[in-house]
């Protein structure tokens, strides 16, 4: 039986994460020990193009359902995908209910390239973590909320985003992004 044929048998001929029948065809999961049906997936188009650098970050919601999958390979490719994409407050939510097993951690953490791990440093250069508590060195106009956050304001518990150069954090009761370059840590 062919790889294509396998595994559109194991998938029932669906996208192994988004469950689309449009354009599918075989992924092979990077970092992979082996190179058979075990370590490859059946993507449609859309989740193709979007692997590498997700645009279309409401798409990716589907891996509420497939991350459950018991293919490794799917699990893998969820775990990259929700890691990617950890700066979503829902993406973060359900990479910390995912549970893979040691190997399959593994290989999922292989497939992540030191570039993904960039530290998120603020304006003297010192990196920030999940959790520090910030200090603002400017005035900063938030979009959309219609108020200044003013220098010097303390923002405590902040996260880190999928971007290096941003963090989430709260002022005045309000979620926002903030440019890490105007904030020192506390």
């Amino acid at each position: 039986m062919s790889l294509e044929n396998t595994l559109n048998e194991r998938s029932q001929g669906q996208c192994e994460l988004c469950s689309s029948q449009n354009g599918l065809a075989p992924y092979l999961v990077p970092a992979s020990s082996q190179d058979d049906a075990d370590a490859h997936v059946l993507l449609c188009d859309k989740c193709l193009s979007e692997i590498e650098q997700p645009e279309d970050v409401n798409h990716w919601r589907c891996l509420n359902d497939s991350m459950w999958s018991q293919v490794p390979a799917v699990q893998v490719l969820a775990w990259r995908q929700l890691k990617r994409l950890s700066g979503e407050v829902w993406a973060r939510d359900l990479l910390d209910m995912l549970y893979l097993d040691d190997a399959t951690l593994k290989w999922a953490e292989a497939g992540i390239s030191d570039d993904d791990n960039e530290p998120t440093l603020d304006s003297n250069g010192t990196a920030l973590t999940e959790g520090d508590s910030v200090t603002l060195i400017k005035d900063l106009d938030v979009k959309g909320a219609g108020f200044t956050a003013k220098r010097g304001t303390l923002v405590k518990d902040i996260r880190l985003t999928n971007n290096p150069k941003h963090i989430e954090g709260k002022v005045n009761g309000v979620q926002i992004v903030l440019v890490a370059a105007f904030l020192k840590k506390a």
